[in-house]
Order: structure tokens, then sequence, then C-alpha cells
């Protein structure tokens, strides 16, 4: 490199150092330390032993920790396609020239806001399976279903019930989808106006336009929200916690249907003190996010349009 070249990249080194630095301290030390700990028996108040492999042997065995793998790859399956979609239809709704528009984005933004253990306890409340404002408004449908076809259908035990429990929560999810709405909306004003009025000029209705025009343009968009959804359905941890008050409850609640990953491995590191053992759940956790994201980039590339390209 020239001398100039050489000046540019020890400026630009030097302005993103901040940033190197807090990656060096805040996110590769713990992973490595995090990695060597998994190889050892460690309850904070011993020093660490070498034990090889153990760690990794018996959790292969361990009945709750497939239970929570099933349960955090369930609600991902339930919350990350359901958040997408909503938040999807709801910018293409405020992208619209209305009077208001400005009032209705803020009020869906401003939940998304809500600190994670006020929405546990906001929602612990409105699951409630007897007094609830969910199964408030349920309750009549319930009622016509059961005149109409004489059956005795109840409303559903959001918090009791172990077959609603990842419902009521994946239902819960989708109050905090203010962010990927208003990426959505940011991918909408970048959409060039002239395919609207090209797809109007050939006839082309709102749903023709949101199919054919719209979400190809929304595909990177998409990609984004998907991968950030699957990450933070595999972090989900104080919204379950609060709703099962806790480390009070058997593991998980009601026959360890909430039980997930964060949840597991704050158990086993704060409640067992088998840091070690929770280390190893936690790096296996990772690794197995870091290869859905790949498989999920993998799988869209023929299916996401970028603008550059085009």
């Amino acid at each position: 490199m020239t001398p100039i070249e050489r000046s540019r990249v020890a400026k630009g080194l030097l302005f993103i150092s901040p940033w190197i630095l807090g990656f060096l301290a805040f996110a590769l030390y713990p992973l490595l330390v995090t990695a060597y700990l998994s190889f050892t028996d460690y309850s904070v108040l011993a020093p660490p032993v070498f034990i090889g492999t153990e760690n990794y042997r018996e959790l292969f065995t361990d009945l709750d920790f497939r239970k929570a793998i099933f349960n955090t790859a369930f609600f991902a399956a339930l919350s990350v396609p359901l958040t997408a979609v909503m938040a999807c239809l709801l910018a293409v709704l405020l992208n619209f020239q209305a009077r208001g528009r400005s009032f209705f984005r803020t009020a869906f933004f401003l939940p998304s806001l809500v600190p994670m253990v006020c929405l546990g306890v906001i929602w612990r409340w409105l699951l409630n399976g007897e007094v609830g404002l969910i199964n408030q408004f349920l309750l009549p449908f319930a009622e016509g279903i059961n005149l109409l076809l004489g059956t005795q259908l109840d409303t559903p035990a959001w918090l009791e019930d172990p077959g609603f429990t990842k419902i009521g929560l994946a239902i819960t999810s989708v109050w905090g989808l203010g962010h990927a709405m208003v990426i959505f909306l940011a991918g909408l004003q970048e959409a060039p106006v002239e395919l609207y009025e090209a797809a109007e000029l050939d006839g082309a209705g709102f749903w023709a336009k949101l199919k054919s025009v719209t979400l190809p343009m929304l595909s990177p968009y998409i990609l984004f929200n998907l991968i950030m959804g699957l990450i933070a359905s595999f972090q989900v941890f104080a919204v379950p916690f609060v709703m099962m008050d806790g480390a009070n409850e058997p593991p998980g609640g009601p026959g360890g249907s909430m039980l997930f990953a964060a949840t597991y491995i704050y158990l086993s590191a704060f409640a067992d003190w088998k840091m070690g053992y929770a280390c190893a759940m936690a790096l296996i956790f990772f690794l197995l996010v870091v290869a859905l994201t790949i498989t999920l980039m993998k799988l869209s590339e023929r299916r996401v349009h970028y603008a550059a390209k085009s």
C-alpha cells in the first residue's frame, strides 16, 4: 500500500477501535470462556475442574434438555412467521396516505418498548383462564359454537394447559412486532413508484400488486426479520419466566411446556450451580442458531431479490 492508503487504513481502524474493543471484551472473550468452561465441572464457588466431554455426554441423555430444544423450536416455528406476517401486513396498511397515519404508526410501535418483565405481568393477566380479557373476548364465540353444534367447548386455560402455553406465548410475541414493522415500512419507502404505476397500467389490483411488486421488493427485509426473529426466539426468557413465577414453579411450568433454552440454562447455572453444564448447553444452542441462520440464508438465495442485482 502507498503511504496515503496506509494512513487511511490506520484512520479507519482508529475510528472502529471502540467497536473492536467491545467485540473482543463482550463477545469473543465470553464465547471462548464459555467453550472452555463447557469442558469443566464448575460451580462458581470453587475453581473449575476439567472433566472432558462429560457435560456433553450428560446433555444427550437429559430429558429436560430435549424438552427445552423441542419447546424452543416449536415456539420459534409459531412466533417467527406469525410476527413477520403481522408486521408486514401492518406496514403495508400504515404505508397508505391516510389521516392519522402518524398516530397509528406510533400506537403500533410503542408496545415494543415495554420492558419484558412488565410485558410478562400484563400478559399473565390477559391470558388468565378465568378472568383474562382474552378468554372474556372468546367466551361468546365458544357459547355460540356449543349452541350450534351441541358441544361442550370451553375457553382455553392458556397458562395451565400444556397444549396452549406455547400458543399463548406466541400470541404474546406479536405484541412486540413494532421493530419489524418499522423495518418493513423502511423497505416500502424504498420501493420504486414506477413499478406500481406500471402494474396499475396493466390492470393489477391491490392483491396483485402486493404479490408481484410489494413482496418481491420486501424480500430482503423479510429475510432480515426472519433471522432476527429466529435469534430472538432462542433467547426468550423474561416473559415465560415471569408468567411461570420464575423458579418457584416446576421447571418450565405445567408439564414442562414452558421450559425454554434460556430458562434451562439459567436454572442449571444459578439454581443448580452447574455452570459448566450450563456453558455446554449454551454453546450447543449457539451453534444450533448459527446453523439455522446459515440454512435460512442458503434456502432464501433464489427467493430474495436485491434492487442492486435486479
